[in-house]
């Protein structure tokens, strides 16, 4: 014992070295920081080279004039303003008080002079829902069968994707934004609609880093629906179930915002902060439920995963479908997440429904259908392989797909080619919205070119720039507000349009987009039953669905 308590003491003093070096580097750390602050502003009082506080990233005094222009070092999300009289340290003296400060408390990097300061990302929030600020953007009215939303005002705000870190904004737009051509951007520039890190965007040339914060400023147009009302089927302490009509997506997607499930029962009906139990699609109808807390939403999720809820739909499709039961069990692979297109490939997701006919008035037949599985329009998908589409489903019974529509699994051409002719059969109909696209999505134009779009002829591109010099006139002109306050640029391009729904920098404004009629928004398949072990929502029969019903 004696022997190995010898062998220990060269470690135990080592130990206790280590612990006194520990020690006088905490108090030189607490006193070094202090003195580094002392000594970096005194350099800089005698240097001259003194400046006003960074805030919000924006260099002052000299350090400003070297910011070339069109380049400035915006403040944004997560940044905290430095007070006013506070000096910054700068080159060996920031270093030290930063190490001094410790872990948490280090000073933020401004870096050099000229180079465009990021601020760090905005947290977000888990589980925000949308609250009475954003019902209030707009306003509904209603017109020949149709559910209508007022144009308005909207930021799209997104962070700097990986792939444009080190581009252009000019090339960011001219490559993956060409729904508008250049000179769109550049008006929405000059107007002030444009924000990188919520400074205005004063070039177009300027280049993306690393969680740069985009928002754009644009006025929105959502596509009609139906007019039907939403009708409630059941609310407790737990959930709520309505009765979603056809045409109505369940939350905001595309260019679908206040045209949703969500948006109406919170504007119409006062609910708010629901958790979609289950999706249905856009052109789908019949029971949809909401769960209103976080923990039933679990517990029903959990159901689903375990396959203990049943799910019953019915469908009219094309033909005298069999009498007997059918089973189909064939796999589903998406050919195209934006167009929305699936199809059974040996490659895809395995899949399960089991129909059976209720009628047959011989031209359609009314099918119940009990999807096994949850794939994306695995109903629609299957009754196609079978042979018997959904009467009047636009995309899997269209003629885009060949002779034989699908049937089989026969589809006699290329997905890129699939692809093409849905979209050209339904551009030619005026109904992409159909397929969740619009005129703009369709625009090709080279990515370095400021050719006017299908959208936009050269008559509007000229109208746009002089819309755009009348408004950079007018935020010249100085305007003032009630209180007689200057009006900023951005303040000021709303105001001589607030209240308005046109906009004259808007393309979809000066379109004249056919409307639909009410039956083109239905399609018919109807989520009829869902039951789980201790719940059971059923929907009406809708009236397609009837034994005597007649196409028209």
């Amino acid at each position: 014992m004696w022997l190995g308590g010898r062998l220990w003491l060269p470690v135990l003093g080592q130990v206790c070295s280590n612990l006194r070096f520990l020690a006088i580097a905490r108090t030189w750390s607490a006193c070094r920081g202090p003195m580094a602050e002392r000594l970096s502003t005194g350099a800089e009082a005698a240097s001259g080279l003194g400046a006003p506080a960074q805030q919000n990233g924006d260099a002052g005094g000299a350090a400003r004039g070297e910011q070339p222009p069109g380049h400035p070092e915006p403040g944004g999300p997560g940044e905290e303003p430095v007070s006013g009289d506070a000096k910054q340290p700068s080159g060996n003296g920031e270093r030290a008080l930063a190490a001094a400060l410790g872990p948490g408390k280090r000073k933020k990097r401004r870096g050099a002079v000229g180079e465009r300061v990021v601020p760090p990302p905005k947290k977000r929030r888990a589980g925000v829902s949308f609250g009475d600020e954003h019902f209030a953007e707009t306003s509904y009215y209603f017109e020949g069968g149709l559910r209508k939303v007022r144009p308005y005002y909207f930021d799209f705000r997104t962070y700097c994707k990986g792939r444009w870190v080190g581009h252009s904004l000019l090339h960011v737009f001219g490559t993956e934004f060409r729904a508008q051509p250049l000179a769109y951007y550049e008006a929405a520039v000059r107007a002030g609609r444009l924000h990188l890190n919520e400074e205005p965007v004063q070039d177009l040339s300027i280049v993306l880093k690393d969680n740069d914060f985009l928002r754009n400023t644009v006025h929105r147009h959502e596509p009609p629906v139906t007019a039907e009302p939403i009708r409630l089927l059941a609310e407790n302490e737990d959930v709520v179930v309505v009765d979603k009509p056809s045409s109505i997506p369940v939350h905001p997607c595309g260019r679908f915002r206040h045209n949703t499930v969500i948006f109406i029962l919170g504007k119409e009906h006062q609910l708010k902060e629901l958790h979609p139990l289950h999706r249905l699609d856009r052109l789908t109808s019949g029971v949809l439920m909401f769960a209103k807390t976080a923990a039933v939403s679990e517990r029903i999720h959990e159901q689903v995963r375990d396959r203990q809820l049943e799910k019953e739909y019915v469908c009219r499709v094309v033909g005298e479908f069999p009498t007997e039961e059918v089973t189909c069990k064939e796999p589903i692979l998406v050919v195209s997440y934006k167009v929305g297109v699936c199809r059974v490939d040996p490659q895809g997701k395995p899949c399960e429904s089991v129909f059976q006919r209720l009628s047959y008035n011989g031209h359609s037949s009314v099918v119940r259908c009990r999807p096994l599985t949850g794939r994306t329009h695995q109903i629609r998908v299957h009754l196609q392989f079978l042979g018997h589409p959904i009467l009047n489903d636009p995309i899997y019974n269209s003629a885009a797909w060949g002779p034989s529509r699908g049937r089989g699994g026969h589809i006699p051409k290329t997905d890129e080619e699939l692809l093409r002719d849905l979209v050209a059969e339904h551009q030619a109909k005026q109904s992409l919205d159909v397929l969740d696209l619009y005129e703009g999505d369709l625009c090709p134009g080279a990515p370095d070119s400021t050719a006017p779009s299908s959208e936009l002829s050269k008559d509007c591109l000229e109208e746009m720039a002089a819309s755009s010099q009348k408004i950079d006139g007018a935020v010249e002109a100085a305007p003032r507000d009630l209180d007689g306050v200057p009006v900023t640029s951005e303040k000021a391009t709303k105001m001589d349009v607030v209240n308005q729904e046109t906009d004259p920098l808007c393309s979809e404004c000066r379109r004249v987009p056919q409307d639909p009629s009410p039956q083109d928004l239905v399609m018919f398949l109807h989520a009829l039953r869902y039951k789980g072990p201790d719940f059971e929502y059923c929907s009406p029969m809708p009236a397609w669905a009837r034994d005597d019903w007649q196409e028209h």
